[in-house]
């Protein structure tokens, strides 16, 4: 399965299931990323870490190991 982490800059991708648990799963979903939200990469920093996406039209760093929890489906 693809995850967030996964996904090259420039390109968006569907979110298809959160894996994780508690507080950080809750974290992200705080956050606006859910099932069946688009994702867009702009960014990642220069040691892959942080990555900058865009969700439901604002901007947003992920750590690496968060983007790993999202599975993702290419748009």
């Amino acid at each position: 399965m693809k995850t967030l982490r996964d996904v090259k800059v420039g390109q968006s991708a569907v979110v298809t299931k959160l894996n994780g648990e508690g507080a950080t799963k809750r974290r992200i979903m705080d956050m606006g990323i859910t099932k069946g939200v688009e994702v867009y990469v702009r960014k990642v920093a220069p040691l892959g870490d942080p990555i900058e996406v865009t969700v439901r039209g604002y901007e947003l760093s992920l750590r690496k190991e968060d983007a790993a929890m999202i599975d993702v489906k290419e748009d």
